[in-house]
This record gives structure tokens, sequence and C-alpha cells, in this order.
């Protein structure tokens, strides 16, 4: 069994417990995220690609992109809940080789792909009662993160003596372990309905990459910023 494996099994454990039947809610959210974007991976995307239609390299701000998903929660101490979350990211970016063009003078055109999907288990601390107007809140948790890298597109083989170019695919896809902390407010309208807003910050292993990437490392950290709705049952 693999370590990942083991996690979601034991976070589905934490769900079926007893604790779970406690007053508890389900949050969706949606957002944007942020990486970091500081690896030898992503460097070698700038140096290669220039998004399709500028001539700068690739940047971290190209893989800006949507992110949100769900939690479940519940209390397990006066002011205190845990949470279990399944996010979700990814990104394509539209590139063309930097320095090289086909003979005729056309772009060589490829997409990156970036997708990652955080499955974590969350330890939250409201110090404000849960009828106040406002609710701020501090989180701190650990995650599983699986990922997805992924080119393709047209390419040059540069260990031809003529640079030949060809259609083809790349790609790994793995799992890294890490956590997050985050801070966030909700805003109660009603008994059992609340809006949520919240910045998460989330740091990850930097991976080593298999596949068609294994001299490569990946870097998962970044920070989040989604704004969500929350029913309490």
């Amino acid at each position: 069994m693999s370590r990942a494996t083991a996690a979601v099994l034991a976070l589905g454990l934490v769900a079926a417990s007893p604790a779970a039947g406690w007053a508890s809610g389900l949050e969706l959210r949606i957002g944007g995220f942020f990486p970091r974007a500081h690896s030898d991976l992503f460097q070698d995307d700038t140096e290669l690609y220039s998004r399709a239609g500028e001539s700068r390299g690739v940047s971290k701000d190209d893989w800006k992109g949507v992110y949100g998903g769900a939690e479940y929660s519940f209390n397990v101490a006066d002011h205190v809940e845990m949470g279990i979350s399944l996010d979700g990211y990814s990104k394509s970016i539209p590139t063309v080789y930097r320095d090289f063009t086909r003979p005729n003078g056309n772009e060589i055109e490829q997409e990156l792909r970036l997708t990652v999907v955080p499955l974590g288990v969350s330890l939250r601390v409201l110090p404000l009662d849960r009828y106040a107007a406002v609710q701020p809140y501090a989180t701190v948790g650990a995650d599983v993160f699986f990922y997805k890298y992924e080119e393709f597109g047209d390419f040059i083989d540069f260990f031809s003596s003529n640079l030949d170019i060809s259609a083809d695919s790349f790609k790994s896809d793995g799992a890294a372990w890490g956590g997050h902390a985050a801070a966030g407010l909700r805003i109660p309208l009603g008994h059992d309905f609340a809006i949520t807003a919240e910045g998460r910050y989330q740091f990850a292993q930097k991976k080593r990459m298999g596949d068609d990437f294994n001299q490569n490392t990946l870097d998962l950290n970044g920070a989040s910023a989604t704004i969500g709705v929350r029913l309490r049952f």
C-alpha cells in the first residue's frame, strides 16, 4: 500500500468516527492559486518556451489559475473543528519555442499543463462564539498533493543533427507530502448558512519527478485565496 493510499484511508476513518456525528458543516469554495514555481522544471520552461503571442519566457505568473473544492468539517471541542478537504487546480499554457522556428519561419507550438489535487486534513480554531456577526479563524493541516505535469504538441529533437521536429507528448504524475496554514472569516447569514473567505499557503516537499521528467524537480508550494459558502447541519 502506498503512503498516499494509506493517507486517504486514514482520512476516511476519521470521517467515519463517532466525532463526525457532532455538529458539522459542508463548505464549497472557489478562488485562485498562485504557485511559487521555484524549481528547475519551471526554470527550464522559462528558458525554452514563450507564451504564445508573447516574446518573454513563461513566468510563474502564467501559472496562476482557478482553485477550488469542498471541505467537510465537524466540532471536536469548543471553538475547535477538524476538516477533511479535497481541492483542485489545473492550468494549461499555450507556448512556442523562444529561440527556434520552423524552416519556413512558423512557430513551433506546444502546450504545458499542470494539475494538482490536494487531499487534506485540517485543525481549525474559531476563537469567537458561533453566533458572532463575523467569525475569524486560523487553520493548520496536512496534505497529500496528487499532481500531473504534461507537455504535448510539436517538439525539437535536440539530439538530431537537423533538429528534427515531430509531434509528441510527455508527462509525469505522482504524489507529494506537505501541509498548509490558513486564516479566514465566516460571515453567518442565518443559523445554518455562512459566507466564507480564506487565504491559504500550501507547502510541499520539492518532488523529484519521474516518467518523462525524471531529471527534474517540481515545486508545489504556493498561495491561494478563496470565497465560499458553508452549510451547517
